[in-house]
């Protein structure tokens, strides 16, 4: 029986996470060495953060509590996952971000509980949304160096496509989880291992010569990154939150086929090929439909069937739209001035196509 594991290869970002990856390679059974004094340390990193959604320590530690649900992103022994210590930091943390997405995101109005309403405004939340357009930048302006670094930042949502979301299928009901399950289907590739979304873009790291294995550029990402996956597990894992999490698969989806048509475009203006752009030119097909089925046959019927996570769909569907928004703000501020997005330089090689993955001039 192995007794101890590797402590995870991501560079600790504060005393809270440091601590973490440290006990998170020793037995659960020694926490009282490990991770003694850890929920205290918790409420006094939480007391001492002005901006949580910001916050490297705090967020990388909810990403590695998070990540004990998911199950490949630390090596560690499995009774972590729900051992009290971990389970009351995390509930601390994720506490304090959803008090601070609430206090931030504007809630939209709400409309009434019936299908074709929800979808009507949903619909008019996603045209009206001005945040600033990465997929624009990629496809007229963005450098081969901030075509990959834009991988990089993705790499942390898409390499789990569809997980975050797949939590709201034992917390639904009737039609909205049939919708949810149809939707899903198509994410996890209809059956087909080589045609889930997240093994798609993971042939377009690997054709830009980038670490495929989920959780390779955690250190490179900024906090901000990090909020925006453990936003969605925020709202998945907790099932008084099913509305948030059906509101942001909805405004994802609802946004997903022009960008991605727009990030394709840009990857083939950069000479890159099909290989490259599949997951993409997938996406925009496939987005199309879903959409549909997300505003009115998943949102619209889970609001009229049970009214009272009405005003949850639409606040998951806004902070979707804000934290996509202050992303593509951190980023375009970064290449705008001439710098990296990134906290820390690729290696050299990384962004070379490999064979067969360039446009041939």
């Amino acid at each position: 029986m192995q007794l101890s594991f590797p402590i995870a290869p991501f560079q600790a970002r504060g005393p809270l996470s440091s601590q973490l990856l440290t006990a998170l390679s020793l037995p659960a059974n020694d926490s009282g060495s490990s991770l003694g004094g850890f929920i205290v340390a918790t409420a006094e990193a939480l007391a001492r953060c002005t901006d949580i959604v910001n916050d490297d320590d705090l967020q990388l530690s909810l990403f590695l509590l998070y990540g004990l649900h998911y199950g490949d992103v630390v090596q560690s022994d499995a009774a972590w996952e729900w051992h009290p210590t971990t389970i009351v930091a995390r509930v601390a943390i994720e506490q304090a971000l959803e008090s601070t997405l609430r206090a931030t995101v504007p809630q939209p109005p709400l409309p009434a509980s019936s299908q074709d309403a929800v979808a009507r405004a949903l619909y008019s939340l996603t045209i009206d949304d001005q945040g600033p357009s990465l997929s624009r930048y990629l496809a007229r302006k963005a450098t081969a160096e901030q075509a990959v670094e834009f991988i990089v930042h993705r790499s942390i949502y898409t390499l789990k496509e569809a997980d975050p979301h797949s939590w709201a299928i034992p917390r639904l009901t009737g039609r909205a989880k049939a919708a949810l399950i149809e939707i899903q289907a198509d994410e996890y590739g209809g059956g087909r291992p080589e045609r889930m979304h997240s093994s798609l873009f993971a042939d377009t790291m690997h054709g830009l010569g980038l670490d495929t294995r989920f959780g390779g550029y955690v250190d490179q990402v900024p906090a901000l990154v990090l909020a925006s996956f453990n936003m969605m597990s925020l709202f998945g894992l907790n099932r008084r939150l099913r509305g948030a999490i059906v509101g942001h698969l909805a405004a994802f989806e609802m946004t997903s086929a022009i960008p991605s048509r727009l990030y394709g475009d840009g990857f083939r203006r950069l000479g890159f090929s099909e290989t490259i752009t599949r997951y993409f030119d997938e996406h925009i097909e496939a987005d199309a439909v879903h959409e549909q089925i997300a505003a009115r046959d998943l949102a619209g019927a889970l609001a009229e069937d049970d009214p009272l996570t009405l005003p949850d769909i639409m606040f998951g569907a806004a902070a979707c739209l804000a934290m996509d928004g202050w992303v593509a703000e951190r980023l375009l501020a970064s290449w705008q001035s001439g710098r990296s997005s990134l906290r820390s330089p690729l290696p050299e090689s990384t962004g070379r196509p490999l064979a067969g993955t360039a446009v041939a001039s």
